[in-house]
């Protein structure tokens, strides 16, 4: 039986693969491993995306214990679970989207239905925007880490809505496409981008007033 160190270095070889080969080829053996329920596999996924998990968790509840209580059930439910995952997508892809739908079920017992109702009573616009946020741009959030630090990023991320925060979050610091933030989140292509063009909007102009706030002080 292969052991979770031999299915990633197995990876490794065939030098001549393209980076999308290598990704389908791990997400293949990721779920290999853990049809097997391979014990080895599933640590060595817990220390490669526990901060990442974590982070997202704590930007969607904008609270550390239930963040911490939520990241506990999301690998109980890859450790259950795990033989759903099939490897057609990628495993962060899976993984987020187990952590919306926890974060979901924990609000429905408040009386919530989903992530959308924080928008009861603000619809959103769906309208084809002139911003297009192709995969290759430059990452927004970096050019204003060179202005502002980032703990006024985060600080600035967790005063936005819910909605337009987590696309910022899957986009910009997990590096998912705009295609996987839509398998995350269940929403149209169309509605991805209307959040994300929103969300750089309200973003950058926190900064630019936490920026001008800053030098009054000085």
């Amino acid at each position: 039986m292969a052991t979770a160190e031999a299915l990633y270095s197995s990876l490794a070889q065939g030098s001549a693969a393209t980076g999308n080969d290598l990704l389908r080829q791990e997400s293949l053996a990721v779920a290999q491993g853990l049809k097997r329920q391979d014990a080895g596999l599933l640590d060595e996924l817990i220390v490669r995306y526990q901060h990442r998990l974590l982070r997202y968790l704590l930007y969607l509840t904008s609270n550390r214990e239930l963040a911490e209580d939520l990241f506990q059930e999301v690998w109980m439910r890859v450790l259950v679970r795990g033989a759903q995952f099939n490897g057609q997508a990628r495993f962060d892809t899976w993984l987020f989207t187990i952590a919306r739908n926890l974060v979901i079920d924990q609000r429905r017992k408040r009386t919530m239905a989903s992530l959308d109702e924080l928008f009861e009573g603000k619809a959103e616009d769906d309208r084809p925007m002139s911003f297009e946020a192709a995969d290759g741009d430059p990452n927004p959030l970096d050019r204003f880490a060179n202005l502002e630090d980032r703990e006024r990023i985060a600080a600035a991320l967790l005063q936005m809505d819910t909605l337009h925060r987590e696309v910022l979050v899957l986009r910009f610091h997990e590096e998912l496409s705009l295609e996987e933030i839509a398998k995350v989140t269940r929403a149209p292509l169309s509605t991805v981008k209307s959040r994300l063009y929103r969300g750089l909007a309200a973003i950058k102009v926190k900064l630019e007033r936490a920026s001008a706030r800053l030098a009054e002080a000085v």
